[in-house]
Order: structure tokens, then C-alpha cells, then sequence
């Protein structure tokens, strides 16, 4: 009997969480700041009341809370409740697009208000695709515009099947004026697990990743990479500002090598193009900044 699930009637049933929004309150406290901070290899901060966040670092707020019982097998929340209940196995971070319109600071206290702006499916080489944007408004101390605009782009797809061809791999850049090598052993991703509260299976453990879902190791997070991405930013321009950001995830990182993040100023000063590579010089991850 066939598995195989029809994108488009799963799209459309979908398509009726299209608008759903829901809003979160948190307050940005010091302690998750400071364990990102030692999580990135950075020197030491004070985090007072007042210190800014680095771009990308109001991931560490929000968090989700489901109960022990509200967990599927893969380690995500069981389907449904805000997000449309997609019925294909393996869920991934595509990608993201920010706006960073003023600062979000240690001490604030912020609400989030999350959209489902749009529900789309394909037919890729692997199967079924389906594409959910969820828009995200990060406000500050009941301020009326919003601090920071998000949109998360997650893509479904299905179990992965013997003989699928994964797509033909991207070269990266050689060469570019920034660069770091990032080793990503057990424990940074365990670290980042934590700190985000994300309980996906494909990131430290690795019998499932490799026995259910089929890839050949532990998979780097991509919001990880991101960040190190912004994190390299902060380590080549320390006196600018992040104004937007996007990324687009390209290829699975693996934990079995170490990996590279790279930067390279346009010619105007204010865009930077960013992109990950793995061992082999195969691209992972586009991204491009603009500062200010």
C-alpha cells in the first residue's frame, strides 16, 4: 500500500489555519544571554538590565512548553494547536527573513504575536512538500510597533525512502574575508538543544536520526548556524547594527565534520553576503545583512 501523501489536498486542508495567530508574553532575563554567550566561545558579559540583544538571540525566548505527553515521536509537539496538523513525518527550518527595527534589552518585557501568513505545497524529487510561513511581531514594554519582524519559513516533507537523490550539491565560496571553523561536537548541539528548549530528535540522537530518518549523523541546527552566521557579524563589524537579515537553508550540516561560517562586505559597506559550508566546500546555508 502506498504512503505517499497528496501535497495539494494536504496544502488545502491546511490552508484553513491560514490567519491563526496567537500571542506570547516573556521577559528577556540575563541568564539564557549568558549561556548563549559561553555556548559561542565569546568572552565573558555582565548581561545588566539594559544590554541589547544580539540579533537573533530573542530565539531564546518564547519557548515552547508542552507537556511530556504532548510529545510525538520525533521529539516536536504532536501535530496541531497553532501549527496546521501536516501530515508528512520530517519537519525542517527552510528559513527566515528579520527586520531588526529597535533594540530588544535584558530586563524588557515582550510579547510575541505569531501569524499564519501562508500554506503552500509542491511535488519535489523526494516527494510531497508543504511549506508553512509563520509571521512573528516581537514587542517591547507594551509599545505599540513592533521591535522585531519575523518570518519563519518551515518546510514538511516525507519519510525519506531507499533510492531518493538528494539534489545536486552547491559550491561555496573558496575565499572570503571573514571566516571561523565551527567543530560541532555533541555537546554544542546539546547546549543549543537547551537553551532553545528543542526537543527534535535529529539533533542528539543519533540512532534515531540515522535508523528513522536516515541521515548519516546528527544534524547541526539551523538556527544554530544562523546565529553563528549573525555571531560572525558581531566579530568582524562590533560598531554596526544588524537592520535586516535573511537566510535560506541549502543543505544539511552533519555533526561528523567541523564546518565553516563565512562574511564578505559588498561594495556599498552596508550589505554583507554570509553563507555556511561543510567540509567538502559544498554550500549549507545563503544568507545576506544589511547594516546600519
Amino acid at each position: 500500500m502506498s504512503t505517499t501523501t497528496d501535497p495539494s489536498a494536504t496544502a488545502q486542508d491546511a490552508r484553513a489555519w491560514i490567519g491563526r495567530s496567537e500571542t506570547l508574553a516573556d521577559r528577556i532575563t540575563a541568564a539564557p544571554v549568558l549561556a548563549l554567550n559561553a555556548t559561542l566561545d565569546r568572552d565573558p558579559i555582565d548581561a545588566a538590565d539594559g544590554t541589547p540583544l544580539p540579533p537573533l538571540w530573542h530565539w531564546l525566548y518564547f519557548l515552547p512548553r508542552h507537556r511530556q505527553s504532548e510529545i510525538g515521536p520525533d521529539g516536536h509537539a504532536r501535530r496541531g494547536g497553532f501549527l496546521p496538523p501536516i501530515a508528512l513525518p520530517r519537519r525542517m527550518w527552510a528559513g527566515g527573513r528579520f527586520e531588526f527595527r529597535s533594540p530588544v534589552r535584558v530586563g524588557d518585557r515582550v510579547t510575541r504575536t505569531s501569524t499564519i501568513d501562508d500554506v503552500s505545497a509542491k511535488s519535489g524529487r523526494t516527494g510531497a512538500l508543504v511549506f508553512v510561513k509563520v509571521r512573528h511581531e516581537v514587542r517591547c514594554n507594551d509599545e505599540h510597533d513592533p521591535a522585531i519582524v519575523e518570518f519563519h519559513d518551515i518546510v514538511y516533507r516525507e519519510a525519506k525512502k531507499s533510492g531518493d537523490v538528494d539534489p545536486p550539491p552547491q559550491v561555496a565560496p573558496a575565499q572570503a574575508p571573514w571566516q571561523r571553523t565551527v567543530v560541532p561536537d555533541d555537546v554544542l548541539l546539546f547546549r543549543y538543544s537547551a537553551l532553545t528548549f528543542n526537543g527534535h530528535r535529529i539533533h542528539y540522537d543519533r540512532r534515531y536520526v540515522t535508523e528513522v530518518e536516515g541521515y548519516p549523523g546528527l544534524i547541526v541546527h539551523g538556527p544554530l548556524i544562523a546565529t553563528l552566521l549573525t555571531d560572525l557579524l558581531r566579530r568582524h563589524a562590533p560598531e554596526r547594527e544588524v537592520a535586516t537579515f535573511a537566510f535560506r537553508a541549502v543543505r544539511p550540516t552533519f555533526d561528523l565534520n567541523p564546518f565553516r561560517v563565512s562574511g564578505e562586505p559588498r561594495a556599498d559597506g552596508a550589505t554583507i553576503a554570509l553563507w555556511a559550508q561543510d567540509h567538502d566546500g559544498w554550500l549549507t546555508m545563503d544568507a545576506t545583512a544589511t547594516l546600519r
